[in-house]
């Protein structure tokens, strides 16, 4: 697509009368997902083209050198690239903005700022215009704060073509791996690049190099062996993906065996989060969707929390922990930004588990007159936009939101309606049979007297939750240390 732009604003494809050609292309993306190695991939590609007809200039321009103290000589560095751009004519010219937000920002914050941003502007309208000397030139601009753009950079006839550069699918990962181990003696084969690519959620470009990088410094302190794939999987303890560094993601070791009974929700939930990962044919097959959200309520104490926990490591999915409390702000707007931010975050690192624990906090029903406070219309507008980002117009792809709660009664009804929370789930108390298995868990790390009757516990700890019989066990041995 950037290929036949390009192509066309240099004159290499013929251009049928009347149609206006786009000089300006807009790439965006989170930092490391490849647009700068794309600015230089379509550098290097006008180059080879069009080397037995002309030569094509590059212009770079670092938004970060352009800035001076003295007044009018940042406008006047912006301009002086454009202005060698027109003098290049009738040679095709590519000019490449990285960083362009630092150029031109939504938020005009001082009076050098608001300068330069109108002499950019008036830059494209120039390149857009009809002078002759602007007809063989191409502006290439690349963000990652596409929010912090002025939107009037994105209006048409200025940067009117945009793409965003999105994380990489499984496949896209293997193919950047083979890419980067091409020039790497190593001993995987293509199964072993896919498999490890699959476990790779999150990973950009960026991360999967310094993963290369890391695993071929470990296999060169070992004797300059080649690469194996045990260097790989002991290169992902050192290397975390970017997408990750600016949200909260746990990694639970917990397990399924760690919950004691409760083996009818452990399938629910099975079906639900890992079954569509495992046999994603057979869902297409058979007309199913995944759940959008499971909801799980019950009593205090009965693992709700842990079991939310068990799920992510025993799906390898990346797991969010959100707290309630944590999205409401005292500034307007800020709570629902909050919100947007975490399910942003979450379809970034996708396939994840969104985990919100006490959902009563956020997802209380809303209240039919009001009493016009600031409390309730923030807690209001904090679940509208809940809402909307769990069943609105923006696809929540890979995402599943669990949730936990001990009062369903105080949960409003659109939340709970098939599209959310398509699962509601009771976990209750602990029947015998989950009761001696939680006892059986708990008492595994701790020395027993030959008298400890386990049968005569779990008769004796009737209507007892998991926690309060985690506290008997940790009393008992408290009073044993004594």
């Amino acid at each position: 697509m950037i290929e036949e732009a390009i192509d066309m604003a240099f004159g290499l494809n013929v251009v049928p009368a009347g149609v206006k050609v786009s000089r300006g292309f807009l790439l965006h993306g989170p930092t490391g997902y490849g647009k700068s190695l794309l600015c230089q991939v379509m550098c290097s590609t006008m180059q080879e083209k069009t080397a037995k007809l002309t030569k094509v200039e590059l212009i770079r321009i670092n938004t970060s050198e352009l800035f001076s103290k003295f007044l009018g000589e940042t406008e006047k560095n912006l301009m002086s690239h454009f202005e060698k751009a027109f003098e290049n004519y009738p040679t095709p010219t590519l000019i490449v903005i990285e960083d362009v937000h630092n150029l031109c920002p939504k938020y005009e914050t001082n009076e050098m700022t608001k300068r330069v941003g109108a002499a950019f502007l008036s830059a494209l309208d120039i390149l857009n215009g009809p002078k002759k000397e602007a007809q063989r030139i191409f502006l290439l601009a690349t963000t990652s704060q596409i929010d912090a753009l002025n939107p009037n950079v994105r209006r048409c006839g200025r940067l009117d073509s945009e793409i965003e550069i999105s994380a990489p699918t499984p496949k896209q990962r293997a193919a950047i791996l083979s890419c980067l181990l091409r020039s790497i003696t190593h001993k995987l084969s293509p199964a072993d690049i896919d498999d490890v690519a699959q476990v790779l959620h999150g990973y950009v470009g960026a991360d999967l190099a310094n993963l290369v990088y890391a695993a071929s410094l470990r296999a060169l302190k070992d004797d300059a062996r080649p690469l194996h794939l045990q260097d790989l999987h002991a290169a992902l303890t050192l290397i975390k993906p970017s997408a990750m560094r600016e949200v909260l993601i746990e990694n639970p070791n917990v397990h399924w065996s760690d919950i004691g009974g409760q083996a009818e929700l452990k399938l629910k939930l099975k079906q639900a989060i890992e079954w569509p990962l495992l046999h994603p044919d057979k869902f297409e097959r058979l007309g199913l969707k995944p759940p959008r959200g499971i909801l799980m309520f019950g009593p205090p104490g009965c693992s709700k929390t842990m079991i939310a926990k068990a799920l992510a490591t025993e799906s390898q999915l990346n797991f969010l922990s959100i707290k309630g409390p944590e999205l409401f702000s005292m500034w307007v707007g800020e709570s629902e930004r909050a919100v947007r931010e975490v399910f942003r975050k979450a379809r970034q690192v996708a396939p994840a588990i969104a985990f919100f624990d006490e959902i009563d906090a956020i997802g209380g029903e809303r209240a039919d007159g009001g009493d016009g406070g600031s409390g309730t219309s923030v807690k209001e507008r904090v679940l509208t936009q809940l809402l909307t980002e769990m069943d609105g117009v923006e696809a929540l792809e890979n995402v599943t939101i669990v949730a936990a709660t001990n009062r369903p009664d105080m949960i409003d009804k659109a939340l709970l309606r098939p599209g959310r929370f398509d699962r509601i789930v009771y976990v209750g108390l602990p029947d015998t049979e989950a009761r001696q298995e939680i006892f059986r868990i708990k008492l595994l790390p701790m020395p027993l007297a030959a008298d400890v009757d386990l049968q005569k516990l779990v008769q004796r700890t009737e209507g007892y939750s998991g926690a309060e019989i985690q506290a008997v066990c940790q009393e008992a041995a408290l009073k044993c240390l004594e």
